[in-house]
């Protein structure tokens, strides 16, 4: 059984990112990656072409397919799942699945096509769709009050996801906030570069909470 869609971001490829997804073996987990350098180039592109939001949306989550792929390559302990039902398969094989999601969301369809809904978002409706926990990994510690390099940025290790909504950028997505409301959820985010970290927060016999990381009250 899953019990946690673990998102690591692109910001982590390629070393961080499969380092992680390695380590992830047997902690029933289900992988979901980032579409990270590729997806800013598809942003970057847009900026200057002005591209359809459509093309856009679809693009940037076929970028995290690609990402995947690239993890799943290097980390013999998982496999890629196209489906929920491969997602439950592979994890009842022993292996880690690793969620290529666009033949998934082209099936599902829950989002509407805008930059607001990145690989946080498609972590969080999956996560939802395995009552699962939602772990949100990325290269930083967590959220702040503004960016963490800013002078005056302060680290927030709780926050309610009501007060996320008026932020007006943080390492998350904009639509994950409503979301975590909307399915009465909560989700972590913590820094994917000391891969110990994420361990402690989803296993119950490490217990070793003595770090920065938020967590994100949506219940």
């Amino acid at each position: 059984m899953i019990k946690q869609v673990v998102k690591i971001g692109g910001s982590l490829f390629p070393n961080y990112a499969i380092d992680l997804a390695d380590k992830l073996k047997n902690t029933s987990s289900v992988i979901i990656l980032g579409g990270g350098d590729f997806a800013n180039l598809i942003r970057k592109y847009n900026s200057e072409m002005n591209f359809s939001e459509e093309v856009n949306h679809w693009t940037a989550i076929d970028c995290m397919d690609i990402i995947a792929k690239l993890v799943n390559d290097k980390v013999d302990s998982a496999k890629l799942a196209y489906s929920i039902e491969d997602v439950n398969q592979i994890a009842n094989e022993g292996f880690t699945p690793i969620f290529i999601v666009s033949e998934f969301l082209k099936r599902e369809d829950p989002f509407e096509c805008s930059w607001d809904v990145t690989s946080d978002s498609i972590a969080a409706y999956v996560a939802h769709l395995l009552n699962a926990n939602l772990l949100i990994v990325t290269d930083v510690n967590g959220i702040y009050t503004q960016e963490p390099k800013e002078p005056g940025s302060t680290f927030i290790s709780k926050i309610d996801a009501t007060k996320l909504l008026t932020f007006q950028e943080s390492s998350i997505d904009v639509m994950l906030p409503s979301l975590l409301l909307k399915f009465g959820a909560n989700c972590d985010v913590v820094n994917g570069k000391f891969p110990e970290r994420v361990l402690s927060l989803i296993d119950d016999n490490i217990n070793d909470y003595n770090f920065d990381y938020t967590k994100i009250i949506g219940e």
